[in-house]
C-alpha cells in the first residue's frame, strides 16, 4: 500500500510559503455537509484540525464512508480535473477548522510558478494512489459484510 502523504508538508519550503499565502481560514461545524458528489468543485481545503468522512452513495438511500480524513489531509482534489466536479461528498464529523483554496488562484500559481505546479501535481496524485487503495478495500469490506459477495 502506498504512504499516506500530506500536501503542505509534502512541497519544498518556498511552493509552500507561496500556497500558504493564498489560504483562507474556514470552520465547518459537526455533521456539516462540505460538498455533494456532482457539485462544482472550484475550491480545497487542508484540514487544521478535526475529522472528516468522504462518503460515496451506494445506492439511492445508502452512503458509505470511503475515508476519514484528518489534520494535515488534503480535502478535495476534483478542482484539477474536468469536469471539475467533486467526486465524493464530504461532511464535518466534527468541529472542523482548515486551509481554503481558490481553484482558479492556485492554478495561475502553478501556471506561474511551473515547479510549484510539477510538486503540486505529484503531491496530489501520491494521495490519489492512496486514498484510491484504502476506498478500494472499504468498498469491498461494504459488499462482504452486506452478502453483495466480491465486486
Amino acid at each position: 500500500m502506498t504512504k499516506a502523504i500530506k500536501l503542505l508538508t509534502a512541497l519544498p519550503l518556498p511552493q509552500r510559503d507561496r500556497l500558504t499565502a493564498l489560504a483562507r481560514e474556514v470552520a465547518f461545524p459537526e455533521d456539516d455537509r462540505i460538498f455533494e458528489a456532482g457539485e462544482r468543485a472550484d475550491r480545497f481545503w487542508v484540514i487544521r484540525s478535526g475529522a472528516v468522512s468522504l462518503t460515496q452513495q451506494v445506492t439511492a438511500v445508502q452512503q458509505v464512508t470511503v475515508a476519514s480524513l484528518g489534520v494535515g489531509d488534503l480535502l478535495g482534489w476534483s478542482w484539477l480535473f474536468p469536469p471539475y466536479e467533486w467526486d465524493f461528498g464530504a461532511e464535518a464529523f466534527s468541529p472542523v477548522r482548515a486551509y481554503e483554496f481558490d481553484a482558479s488562484t492556485v492554478l495561475t500559481l502553478c501556471e506561474e510558478d511551473p515547479q510549484l505546479g510539477i510538486v503540486l501535481v505529484r503531491s496530489v496524485a501520491e494521495i490519489l494512489a492512496h486514498r484510491l487503495e484504502n476506498t478500494r478495500g472499504r468498498l469491498m469490506e461494504h459488499y462482504a459484510l452486506h452478502g453483495h459477495g466480491p465486486l
